[in-house]
């Protein structure tokens, strides 16, 4: 008898601050139906200058070791494209403050906003490998474009932790799954940037493309039909895409595409998107969160995921809900992560989006302004220092 191995708790955290859409229309001047109805967007997450990657990672996952400990943890697998270091993993900050054991694989894996998928799928294999053990996956990420540039109304930053292991509590993966790559320069950040590279019009024609592939690639591996899915969780740049990207599979597959069948589709995937921005890696993570918080009960019903990282690298996968799973969400630490951050006005918001860390190796102590639970207290010899508060 096969494993039943897959997502066992699932938590997020987001930014200390907020930048609502309105406040960046009312500074450049757009209408405001761009944003709200034009890419779907309200607001967006906006770190404060003592949060990066690392604290909302650990702030992400401490609610999952506070529940089931960390003893059975032997491999944690943080997904980034916002690396804070090019050799050393941004997991490994993490599994200091989190107190696990010293006899664990750390890793990072970076394939733009895909790569939360390749770790929630190489967790599995570990798994299936070693049913004893559970793997620790973490998406975390800042998304960060120049200012007044067409990407600025797309930021946001996000981490969401999951727990994977067998007989998981909350959602089965099954196999197979779709894969596609296609090597296409629709979004890409130098070593030397600080912010993403973007052509808006590329991206999203890769996305639709990459759709069709991995699409086709799940049917050609004995996949399930349209029909079976209860819901859809795309990777949501702007939550607009979400809508793109189904009534594009729906049209490729020969499909009724109004807009009913669409948002019976997605509607519930987009809520947390649409208020926390761009979150790359976590993105298509924080739309299950979403339906899983809203929707009535799934027990038994199949959930499609199509993660899309540009460059460009997908997949196509689902999951069933289990039994049971609903005693396990956490909607309410959900909205009150939602509901914590501070607004910041348009000059507050771009005092944060040009804070930057000295680079010349001294002793420097950031700002202290989250009230979270873990801070970048600063950097001394090229050392970044966090702390728990």
């Amino acid at each position: 008898m096969s494993l039943s191995i897959g997502i066992h708790d699932l938590s997020f955290a987001t930014g200390e601050y907020v930048l609502e859409h309105t406040t960046l229309a009312a500074h450049n001047g757009t209408d405001i139906g761009k944003y709200h109805v034009g890419i779907g967007q309200e607001s967006m997450s906006v770190p404060a200058a003592d949060e990066d990657i690392v604290t909302m990672a650990a702030s992400a996952a401490a609610p999952i070791i506070a529940r089931h400990g960390g003893d059975r943890i032997r491999t944690v697998v943080f997904a980034t494209e916002s690396s804070i270091d090019q050799s050393k993993a941004a997991g490994v900050y993490v599994h200091s403050l989190l107190g696990l054991p010293s006899a664990c694989r750390v890793v990072e894996l970076k394939q733009a906003c895909y790569g939360a998928t390749a770790a929630l799928q190489f967790a599995i294999g570990l798994v299936r490998r070693d049913p004893a053990q559970q793997v620790l996956v973490i998406a975390s990420d800042v998304s960060k474009y120049e200012l007044d540039s067409p990407g600025e109304s797309t930021q946001g930053a996000a981490a969401v932790a999951m727990l994977v292991g067998v007989d998981p509590a909350l959602v089965r993966i099954e196999d197979p799954s779709g894969l596609f790559t296609a090597d296409v320069m629709d979004f890409w950040r130098p070593n030397y940037r600080a912010a993403a590279l973007v052509d808006g019009q590329e991206s999203i024609n890769a996305y639709l493309q990459a759709a069709e592939g991995t699409w086709k690639d799940y049917t050609e591996q004995g996949g399930r039909s349209l029909e079976e899915f209860a819901a859809f969780c795309y990777h949501q740049p702007f939550t607009k895409m979400a809508t793109k990207a189904h009534r594009h599979l729906l049209n490729y597959c020969g499909k009724d595409t109004d807009n009913d069948a669409v948002a019976a589709a997605i509607g519930l995937t987009t809520a947390y998107n649409r208020v926390i921005g761009n979150s790359y890696t976590a993105s298509v993570y924080l739309g299950l969160a979403a339906l899983l918080d809203q929707a009535e009960d799934l027990t038994g019903r199949s959930i499609a995921f199509l993660s899309y990282g540009s460059g460009s690298v997908a997949e196509f996968f689902a999951g069933t809900l289990v039994a049971g799973y609903r005693d396990h969400l956490r909607t309410e630490q959900n909205h009150t992560a939602i509901a914590r951050r501070t607004p910041v006005s348009y000059a507050e918001y771009r005092e944060l989006h040009e804070y930057s860390l000295p680079t010349e190796g001294g002793d420097h102590a950031t700002p202290a302004q989250t009230t979270g639970p873990f801070r970048l207290a600063g950097i001394s010899g090229h050392k970044r220092i966090y702390e728990t508060r």
